[in-house]
């Protein structure tokens, strides 16, 4: 198969790494000094248990690829529409989209069913631009639970998990989406296909829309975060709210509110991806993890004042470090 990663960062390089062990045909798209120590070097992937380096493709020119069996986009959810003119040469009539990216996905409501079926989401899909470019019958969703990171150019340093989690947005169990997981199984990563990859997308979601806002508010840590009497309650309203939409859109939590926040908390000093993007100056993920439940929010008709509040708070911090481009 042609695999192509849209996005050769953190998480683009650990499944290029780990799918370019494989007989697979792998192209990583990158820019800047990460992409030339990748031409010129190779990929070097370190972990407690390995460290090896392959030599995937990579370039900066998506034309020069040809189309592909599966792209997979590692991007940033507010970094996507931006390219999906580039995606393009990438696409053949059978090419299946991956999105390995946080918060509610553009795709959302197709193959969902019900009243809402085929609506598209501004705060995500500014102008449904991905949904007519790439089509939503393209795209197969993943849930992303490794942490890596670029720690040089070249270098991709893994820190915890090794599972990626696929799903139809229909349900079915496809052979596309099959044959990704068994490529992605030969290159030593677990990838179990889901029927109910929404459930999966709204679980990791949970967290995400609390925990990263106040963290780019308070500049404080899970752990901190979590265990402050104050903002744990704050904490649990945000995911009462959030419950409530994803519940509305027909998901399921098989996971207790209590447990998955305790479950946070317990990962101890970690700053959320939200602060670090404003530690560093980089556009913060605001919309794909807050805006977009506030938007699901008045859709189906349940009122979210603490997520609103929140966000208007977040929105603002954002504009004010000119990290959150007023559209």
């Amino acid at each position: 198969m042609r695999i192509a990663i849209y996005g050769a960062g953190a998480i683009g390089a650990h499944l290029g790494a780990m799918l370019a062990r494989t007989d697979h045909e792998v192209s990583l798209i990158a820019r800047g000094p990460h992409l030339k120590a990748m031409q010129e070097k190779g990929l070097t992937f370190r972990s407690t248990e390995e460290e090896f380096t392959v030599h995937p493709t990579a370039s900066d020119d998506p034309a020069s690829l040809g189309q592909q069996d599966y792209v997979i986009v590692t991007l940033k959810a507010h970094q996507t529409p931006g390219v999906v003119d580039l995606m393009q040469p990438l696409l053949g009539p059978e090419t299946a989209v991956v999105t390995c990216t946080n918060g509610v996905p553009w795709w959302y409501f197709y193959g969902l069913g019900g009243e809402h079926e085929g609506r598209t989401l501004e705060s995500v899909d500014p102008g449904a631009k991905q949904w007519r470019a790439l089509g939503p019958e393209r795209a197969i969703g993943c849930v992303v639970y490794p942490a890596t990171e670029i720690v040089e150019p070249g270098v991709c340093q893994h820190i915890e998990g090794n599972t990626y989690s696929l799903g139809e947005p229909n349900g079915e169990r496809t052979e596309r989406a099959k044959a990704l997981s068994q490529a992605l199984i030969a290159g030593g990563l677990r990838a179990p296909v889901r029927t109910s990859i929404r459930d999966e997308i709204w679980v990791k979601l949970w967290g995400n829309l609390c925990f990263n806002p106040i963290s780019a508010l308070t500049h404080a840590t899970l752990e901190e975060i979590g265990t402050d009497p104050a903002v744990r309650e704050v904490v649990v309203k945000l995911m009462q709210e959030g419950q409530a939409v994803g519940e509305a859109l027909g998901a399921k939590f098989r996971v207790p509110l209590e447990r998955r926040l305790q479950g946070a908390v317990e990962i101890g000093a970690h700053k959320t991806s939200m602060l670090q993007d404003l530690e560093r100056g980089r556009p913060m993920e605001i919309d794909a993890l807050v805006t977009a439940v506030a938007e699901l929010g008045d859709i189906v008709g349940v009122d979210t004042p603490f997520l609103d509040t929140v966000l208007s708070l977040v929105q603002l911090r954002a504009k004010t470090a000119g990290l959150y481009p007023t559209r």
